[in-house]
């Protein structure tokens, strides 16, 4: 099997500041690619008025916290903050950590955020029409930033077959999805057909997915999908046994 990059995304709910930033250093001692965190208000699952941290403070702490692994949202929802805010956020904490963060940037979804904090939720499509002119806003602020930020790397998630993979094939530096290694494959084939009808190096874009614990033995079949990139989501108390595991499928 191909040696593959290994990241690890701490659901910043259901837990306390201090069991996060404990889980930054923990992962990154034991070696990992990657450490991400997610762009929520409110819990996704369990008890729905239970602890949950916001993403770009929490990925400040876990900069300070940590030296080597990359550092990033997957994903920042488009529609929560003004796009050149975000980057200049983006720049400030890619500062603190030294040069390691990736700006992950999705359409957004999740409906009790958009209520609960005022923002417009509106159609899919209007999200999307505005994730993509946020992805431009958001580079050239980046590049327009003092220090510059230009070489924080852009990650776009989702599996839009007429949008969202356009948008990819056209700006992205990495992208991500999720769910099982045959959607992922099939996802991946149309995003190199986008690449193609845009003139891109397919090469260019790094191909990353999420799984869960239960999914860490069945690695190989996300690989042969075509990802290089495994980023393993983990529930607080953050048990590192199921990454232990990854870590050494990694290294086969």
């Amino acid at each position: 099997m191909a040696r593959f990059k290994v990241g690890v995304l701490l659901k910043p709910q259901h837990c306390r500041m201090d069991q996060l930033r404990q889980g930054c250093r923990d992962v990154e001692d034991l070696g990992v690619d990657s450490i991400w965190t997610w762009d929520h208000f409110y819990p996704l699952y369990g008890d729905p008025a239970g602890a949950n941290h916001e993403c770009w403070t929490t990925l400040a702490a876990l900069a300070a916290d940590s030296r080597r692994a990359l550092l990033g949202s997957l994903v920042t929802c488009n529609s929560y903050r003004n796009p050149d805010l975000l980057a200049a956020m983006a720049g400030t904490v890619d500062q603190i950590s030294g040069g390691r963060v990736v700006l992950g940037l999705g359409a957004g979804w999740f409906e009790r955020d958009y209520t609960e904090f005022g923002y417009g939720f509106g159609s899919a499509g209007e999200r999307l029409r505005a994730l993509e002119d946020g992805v431009t806003r958001v580079r050239s602020r980046l590049a327009a930033l003092v220090p510059s930020a230009s070489r924080v790397p852009l990650l776009i998630g989702g599996g839009g077959e007429k949008v969202t993979l356009r948008i990819v094939a056209q700006h992205a530096d990495m992208w991500n999805d999720f769910g099982s290694a045959e959607r992922f494959a099939h996802k991946n084939a149309v995003l190199d057909r986008w690449c193609a009808e845009q003139g891109r190096d397919p090469g260019e874009i790094e191909r990353t997915t999420m799984i869960e614990t239960a999914e860490v033995d069945a690695v190989d079949a996300y690989v042969k999908a075509g990802a290089t990139h495994i980023i393993l989501g983990l529930d607080a108390p953050f048990d590192l046994k199921a990454l232990d595991r990854l870590l050494a499928n990694a290294k086969d």
